[in-house]
């Protein structure tokens, strides 16, 4: 309007380090966070984030640099995700079950300036950082445990400048916020970038539909490298104020007593964490009567897994999260009222995002056809980083592939078949390796299974189960066949039964099919 004043562009600033802030005034006495023996109230958190960035800016870090964090779940994990955001610097979290030549190829695709680690990993980060990357400095985190710092990190209670104002630093919501890098499971890893816009868009998705309430206590156990844990429940949990409990080990041990301990009342993992606390012999002996919800996604939940989980906590009300790194990552939900309704379902799409599932063409495909799944959203990513090509490919008309197959019912309940390259191709047949898995997981003695195509020269793709049994359990070749094939067409029948210990997973629980079909293609 001609003649009108413009108010400054900060009045309508809304970014991640804005909502810890507007939080501490709501609720500056209520514990935020609490991590072995560090218990911070809202508003000391909110002012250790404040001098922990500008300690950071003291370091040389400004706004655009991208900053690496190589660390277990901590305090200090959290702070510098708020303290980097306040600078308008990008988080980059590295999984840090990689080798030192895996965290290289990020460091260096990324660009990162500098690199926190956890005392786990000083060797690992060091490692990594020589290998012809940008990284000039490095920080070290604590962790839960106390430890001793190396000599020559800058350690983070340094960093911590005796300033706790507000970082002066002009911020637009649609600036990067982070790069993180998909788990890399079929291929290299990619980096999806993400702004402070798209990211608080899915917050508001995941506080409405997880039903997330200042009331909640909630325990982060799975890696927060990881965004489910990151941006699906920690950021979301301080946007609206709940107390959150915080654990690098992610073990039945530590998991249980601390659910019991804190009386927590929310809870994510995914399936195969779930089923490593079933099968715990603490999990009958602990206190969970706190716990009301509980949330898992990461990777399809067995039917069987969940009509357990029901029984044997028949007060936790659950949901099934279905979404990726490329949309901040919530996209679908399934809620408590669905579960044993539609159990296996990925459910509808979160009140932030539009999801369709299509044919090759682009066509909504009929009910119970196999498509695509294919999103918009404000959620999404703008881009790999550095890749034009691949963020050409993921938008193709006009719509974000997921690469994941589905159906979809009458009423628009999406139920994820697999990934498209999950699908198995064998004697000119497609099989969904998911629905050969759900009948094995029928069969008693069954802990865990995978479900691969490997390669043949008759089958082209021999469809092979790969199987953890449970303690105390003896199955053989021939009685997982036989249970197949009373249940399944023939061609659905698995060709080949391996039974092994343990199936690799990434430590947000996604099983590495790649690393299965690798190793057992040698023989």
């Amino acid at each position: 309007m001609s003649g009108s004043v413009m108010p400054p562009r900060i009045v309508f600033q809304h970014t991640i380090g804005d909502i810890l802030r507007r939080t501490a005034r709501r609720y500056p006495d209520k514990p935020a966070i609490i991590c072995g023996d560090v218990a911070w109230t809202y508003a000391q958190f909110d002012r250790i984030s404040n001098r922990l960035a500008h300690g950071l800016a003291a370091q040389g870090i400004a706004l655009g640099d991208r900053v690496a964090v190589l660390s277990r779940n901590s305090h200090a994990f959290a702070a510098m995700r708020f303290a980097l955001a306040r600078l308008g610097a990008v988080l980059v979290p590295v999984n840090f079950m990689l080798n030192a030549e895996e965290i290289a190829f990020i460091l260096r695709a990324s660009g990162t300036k500098a690199l926190a680690v956890g005392p786990d990993f000083v060797a690992l980060g060091r490692a990594a950082a020589a290998l012809d990357t940008s990284v000039r400095t490095l920080f070290w985190l604590p962790g839960e445990e106390p430890a001793t710092p190396p000599g020559d990190l800058t350690p983070f209670d340094r960093l911590l400048s005796d300033d706790d104002s507000r970082p002066e630093v002009e911020l637009d919501n649609r600036m990067l916020a982070q790069i993180v890098y998909t788990s890399g499971t079929e291929s290299l890893p990619k980096g999806a970038m993400l702004t402070h816009e798209a990211i608080l868009w899915e917050y508001v998705s995941c506080v409405i539909e997880e039903e997330l309430t200042p009331r909640d206590s909630m325990l982060h156990a799975l890696p927060l490298y990881h965004c489910a844990q990151l941006d699906t429940f920690l950021g979301p949990a301080i946007y609206v104020g709940m107390t959150n409990v915080i654990t690098g080990q992610p073990k039945p041990e530590v998991i249980l007593p601390l659910l019991a301990r804190h009386r927590i009342s929310a809870f994510f993992a995914p399936p195969s964490v779930w089923i490593v606390l079933l099968r715990s012999p603490l999990f009958d002996c602990t206190d969970l009567s706190s716990l009301r919800k509980g949330y898992y996604g990461a990777s399809i939940m067995p039917v069987e897994v969940l009509m357990e989980l029901s029984r044997r906590l028949p007060d936790v009300r659950l949901w099934n999260l279905y979404g990726q790194t490329e949309i901040a990552p919530l996209a679908t939900m399934l809620g408590p009222d669905d579960q044993l309704r539609k159990p296996g379902a990925a459910g509808k799409p979160v009140v932030n995002v539009e999801t369709r599932v299509v044919d090759d063409d682009m066509n909504d495909v009929p009910p119970g056809a196999v498509g695509e799944i294919v999103h918009r959203s404000p959620q999404l990513m703008t881009g790999y980083f550095n890749d034009p090509e691949k963020t050409a490919a993921a938008f193709a008309g006009g719509w974000f592939h997921s690469g994941d197959l589905a159906t979809v019912d009458a009423e628009g309940i999406v139920t994820v078949v697999d990934r498209k390259k999950d699908m198995i191709k064998t004697g000119g047949e497609n099989v969904a390796s998911r629905e050969v898995e759900e009948m094995i997981y029928t069969l008693d003695g069954v802990s865990e299974v995978a479900v691969v195509g490997l390669p043949d020269p008759y089958w082209i793709e021999a469809i092979t189960a790969i199987i953890v049994t449970k303690d105390g359990h003896a199955l053989t070749e021939t009685a997982v066949i036989d249970h197949c094939r009373a249940g399944m067409a023939h061609f659905k029948v698995p060709k080949r039964v391996i039974f092994t210990d343990t199936l690799p997973k990434n430590p947000s629980g996604k099983l590495l099919k790649r690393d299965l079909r690798q190793h057992y293609a040698k023989g």
